[in-house]
């Protein structure tokens, strides 16, 4: 499903049947991601550093120490791509050219923003944490003022965002298909192994539930 490309910047150009604009599938894949990455530049090389995303409405926030040289230069006007991708499954094909992998991808660009506010930013903290676990942010130790001050909290709208999907069998050449090998696809699910409790658990206390993987 093609949609229309919110600007030229983000219209795929290769693969662009595979191109997906409208936002439920962007936001869709975003919140299924558990980890993405954000790309700058920092002293005129690129960097690409691996975080935690969540999104709220139209926008997509990280977060990290306010110390941290990657959110400091975020936060300093300069432009990031943000991508969030999911592995589907390995697609094996009876040529090495079409081998393929069936997946779901997000590219978001734009400026960051810094959240200033202490009440958003606690508000924007509990809703990373329900994100990961409904439920558990109402029972932790309240966050302090040095914790809150020791951390940023970035967003970007989703006003440049474009998804990449691929699925299905591969697309051998039809003169191949009868090539002495097997094809098809091999499903690639992440799941959560069993919980490990540190030395302060007790026997009243219990896991939450597995958490996005």
């Amino acid at each position: 499903m093609e949609t229309k490309a919110p600007t030229d910047f983000t219209r795929l150009r290769r693969m662009h049947e595979r191109g997906h604009y409208d936002r439920d599938s962007v936001h869709a894949i975003l919140d299924a991601a558990p980890t993405c990455h954000v790309g700058h530049i920092i002293k005129d090389r690129p960097v690409v550093i691996p975080t935690l995303h969540w999104r709220e409405g139209d926008a997509v926030y990280w977060h990290g120490s306010a110390a941290s040289r990657m959110l400091r230069a975020n936060a300093a006007g300069g432009e990031v791509c943000l991508t969030a991708t999911i592995l589907d499954g390995y697609v094996l094909a009876r040529s090495g050219f079409h081998h393929s992998i069936n997946y779901r991808s997000v590219m978001c660009f734009g400026t960051p923003r810094l959240i200033t506010d202490d009440d958003e930013k606690l508000a924007s903290l509990k809703a990373f944490m329900d994100r990961l676990f409904p439920g558990r942010w109402d029972a932790l130790r309240p966050v302090n003022a040095q914790e809150l001050k020791a951390t940023s909290i970035l967003w970007m709208p989703l006003t440049e965002a474009s998804a990449k999907v691929r699925s299905g069998p591969p697309g051998d050449d039809p003169e191949d298909v009868t090539w002495p090998i097997w094809g098809g696809v091999l499903p690639v699910q992440a799941s959560a192994g069993a919980p490990q409790p540190d030395a302060h658990v007790n026997g009243g206390f219990v896991p939450p539930a597995t958490p996005l993987v």
